[in-house]
């Protein structure tokens, strides 16, 4: 239809307005990126700002860590791991200390070694080792933590005499302590991080045989919605790692509560699930707990010197669950939430287990198993780290 003499046709007045309609909404939109753009680059610098903060918050001399350990001496010398020397020091205001000297082929750059103490730096948890600074100076790169007293859980756990210390009610205070601190890793945190290399030498024991989580050598960061991972340098400890991170290189939170669960069966029975011989009835720890639960005997498996001490209620929820800590499948195990739901309320109904992840030597393949045991006798160092302490030989004094 055409408009009268000296007037718009519809059709040019309707362009008009699409027109401007597009232009503002273009303009908005614009505006919205730059707007959006300034705030990730300010939220960055905060960032930045903060970090910076943490580091010189953090940051030792050298000369006051020389001071602390004796110069680094052999007397003070408590434990030696894949990345380096860990030392007993005394800080000026009385407080001890363990000084991990990380070695000069550790493989990262002043930058990423600020950055990843950082990072630690936000973990705290009083079922964690606790980070209380660095120093990095010249070619030194330290990490200092809180000093731990009754060093690590398989210095008692499998010592015929010393487990003797370790009666019930203490490794049920083990065991719940565990959960707490991975539940706090996996959920709590401000990060969501899957440790990989929990372990009877990464658990550590206060002067209250609390326990506490250590070695992030190995750990991996997890998006907020990101569920699993997967790699192609499978590197960890025998008899720990899920099948699904030995085999095909997948981990996720799941590979943690694998490798709780063999910590508890490990806790109840006194033995290592790697080196576990049992005649012909099983061929390891993991099998030999299944077979005892579905004979309906599972407190045979018990650790002789718990005898009374125990609860036998308590000794057999926490076989249960860790039988279903260690199930084949990852998606049949529970999330570490509700392992810790189950540890501490009764009135959660446990469901019966799935048989377990058989884990012979023969059943992960002869590739994975050399390069299990190529990691395990030289202790490689792992660049994509959350960072490098690693005390896996503690020293008797």
């Amino acid at each position: 239809m055409n408009a009268g003499k000296g007037g718009i046709s519809s059709q040019v007045l309707i362009a008009i307005i699409v027109s401007i309609v597009v232009f503002v909404l273009l303009f908005i939109i614009g505006l919205c990126f730059l707007i959006s753009k300034a705030k990730k680059k300010y939220d960055t610098l905060q960032e930045d700002t903060i970090g910076n903060e943490i580091v010189q918050s953090l940051q030792y001399d050298l000369i006051t860590i020389q001071a602390a350990t004796n110069n680094f001496s052999e007397e003070n010398k408590i434990g030696k791991g894949g990345f380096g020397d860990v030392y007993k020091g005394t800080l000026p205001n009385g407080q001890d200390i363990a000084v991990k000297r990380l070695s000069q082929n550790s493989g990262q750059g002043a930058e990423e070694f600020k950055n990843e103490v950082v990072l630690v730096a936000k973990l705290q948890h009083r079922n964690l080792v606790r980070l209380l600074g660095f120093c990095l100076e010249g070619e030194e790169k330290i990490l200092i933590y809180e000093f731990v007293a009754n060093k690590s859980l398989d210095y008692f756990l499998f010592d015929p005499e010393k487990q003797k210390e370790l009666d019930w009610p203490i490794r049920y205070q083990i065991v719940r302590g565990i959960a707490r601190g991975i539940l706090y890793l996996h959920q709590d945190s401000q990060l969501r991080v899957i440790h990989r290399d929990l372990k009877t030498s990464n658990i550590l024991l206060d002067e209250e045989m609390n326990a506490k989580v250590s070695d992030f050598g190995l750990a991996r960061i997890f998006g907020v919605n990101q569920t699993q991972a997967n790699t192609d340098r499978v590197i960890g400890t025998y008899g720990y790692m899920s099948p699904e991170y030995a085999i095909h290189g997948h981990f996720s939170v799941k590979s943690d509560v694998f490798s709780f669960g063999v910590l508890v069966l490990e806790i109840i029975s006194g033995k290592k699930n790697s080196e576990f011989y049992h005649s012909d009835y099983a061929d390891d720890l993991l099998s030999y707990a299944w077979k005892l639960w579905k004979d309906e005997r599972p407190l045979e498996m018990m650790d002789p010197t718990l005898e009374g001490s125990y609860s036998r209620n308590e000794v057999t929820r926490c076989i249960h669950i860790g039988l279903l800590c260690v199930q084949e499948d990852p998606n049949t195990r529970p999330s570490m939430a509700i392992v810790f739901l189950m540890l501490n309320s009764y009135s959660v109904t446990l469901p019966f287990p799935q048989k377990p992840a058989f884990f012979a030597r023969n059943s992960i393949g002869t590739t994975t198993q050399k390069r299990l045991e190529s990691y395990q006798s030289t202790n490689m160092s792992i660049p994509s780290s959350v960072n490098e302490v690693s005390i896996t030989e503690l020293y008797p004094r």
